[in-house]
């Protein structure tokens, strides 16, 4: 994307070509502008569209761009937070129901891929959350109790039905939620801009806002060409926030992640490894994740970033630690590459922040883009629609301020991966 083959890899290759949107050449007026092309603000346009409202979305460069387009496709319910910790953290009230909707989550992403007909290689099989060694067994009791008080269909694997269900034996266990599976993001995103496009909203892709203002009434909205009016406006930038909206990007620390893909493996290698087609990802601090795509690529990824020596250190890591994991694939050649930024709030909650009136945004995903992006738009919708209001959504409004020492946190972490993953290459 933009002429670099490491910003979506593979995902680029397999994806749909994206709906064809021009840049906003003019003025536009409109009940709604939304500002981000990715899950959320692609989210708000459909449901919003869907409703009556006239629509105007602003992406800077294409549909998928930021993280949306360069995920692992691990479609998750719920936070990286255990589930109790975050009552603690937003509040009983909050916490609930912040924990219902991202629980149901995933069902409303199916949902919309049935109803839309979104080719993004949806599998509905489950995801495994992998226990490495006691410690991680030990956290993912506490998950399963966690999650299982408030009703989700969620197990704990001993250790052989763990290795059944993976191909390897690395494992003490895993927790299998059922309600998760996997897409293909970039394929997910596109297919939302098409659906939004067919409900009646305006998409203009390389537009990147430069300027926002409240005149009265009304959000003025600028880009280098057009300008929107706008009773509303939604802000869906995340962790690639730009112009006057950088801010959601300086707001989080941004952590580094890579993906890689293998070449296609035969059917009988295929079947041992993830026979169920399930996403994997472990208990690691410096964790990695896997799962097959639709043409039996193997896709593995983990922190760290393929630039400055990374793209040889993490590579040369992956082969190796591929090859613990399964030996079968020692060897193996990778076809794509590509990594991106993973926004992280100093309490892995996102964040609901008022721009000024009628103007409202989420940021800050944790590494959980898919299902919370979908489900905040969608929310973000019923706040426009009036159906309900600011105190009832998810998350309380809190304020938004750099974070601190970002720049020198997000070095450590790019740095700390790199040398974590070459001293994994002498093990």
């Amino acid at each position: 994307m933009l002429n670099d083959p490491r910003s979506h890899g593979l995902w680029e290759k397999s994806a749909p070509a994206a709906p064809a949107t021009p840049a906003l050449e003019e003025a536009a007026q409109a009940d709604v502008v939304i500002v981000g092309g990715g899950y959320t603000g692609l989210s708000c346009a459909l449901h919003l569209a869907g409703e009556g409202k006239s629509v105007v979305l602003l992406e800077a460069h294409e549909f998928g761009y930021g993280g949306a387009g360069r995920n692992v496709g691990l479609i998750n319910a719920g936070l990286w937070l255990m589930p109790d910790d975050v009552a603690s953290v937003v509040g009983q009230t909050h916490g609930e129901r912040l924990l219902k909707l991202l629980g149901d989550g995933p069902e409303l992403v199916m949902s919309l891929i049935d109803r839309h007909r979104i080719d993004c290689e949806l599998e509905r099989n489950g995801t495994l959350h992998c226990a490495v060694g006691a410690s991680g067994l030990t956290e993912l009791r506490q998950r399963e109790a966690q999650w299982l008080k408030r009703g989700a269909p969620v197990s704990l694997l001993d250790a052989r039905e763990t290795a059944d269900r993976v191909g390897t034996r690395a494992y003490a266990g895993s927790l299998l939620d059922r309600r998760a599976g996997t897409l293909q993001p970039l394929a997910y995103a596109r297919g939302l801009a098409r659906a939004a496009l067919a409900a009646g909203a305006r998409l203009h892709t390389s537009s990147p806002v430069v300027a926002a203002e409240r005149k009265g009434s009304h959000w003025s909205v600028r880009t280098s060409q057009g300008r929107v009016e706008a009773q509303w406006l939604v802000v869906a930038t995340d962790a690639y926030g730009l112009g006057p909206f950088r801010g959601t990007q300086e707001a989080q620390v941004r952590l580094p992640y890579f993906n890689l893909a293998t070449q296609p493996l035969d059917a009988a290698l295929l079947n041992t490894i993830l026979p169920g087609k399930e996403g994997v990802w472990d208990t690691r601090t410096i964790l990695s994740s896997f799962r097959p795509d639709r043409a039996g690529r193997l896709v593995f990824g983990s922190v760290g970033a393929l630039r400055n020596g990374g793209a040889v250190t993490h590579k040369a890591w992956a082969r190796r630690a591929l090859a613990r994991l399964f030996p079968q694939l020692s060897g193996i050649e990778f076809e794509h590459e590509w990594y991106g930024q993973i926004g992280m709030t100093n309490d892995a909650v996102p964040r609901l922040h008022a721009f000024g009136p009628n103007a409202f945004g989420i940021y800050g995903y944790n590494g959980r883009g898919i299902s919370p992006g979908t489900v905040f738009g969608r929310e973000l919708a019923l706040l426009v629609l009036g159906e309900t209001s600011a105190d009832d959504l998810p998350l309380p409004v809190s304020g938004m301020k750099p974070a601190p020492l970002r720049g020198l946190r997000e070095l450590y972490y790019e740095a700390g991966a790199q040398l974590a993953h070459a001293a994994g290459n002498r093990l």
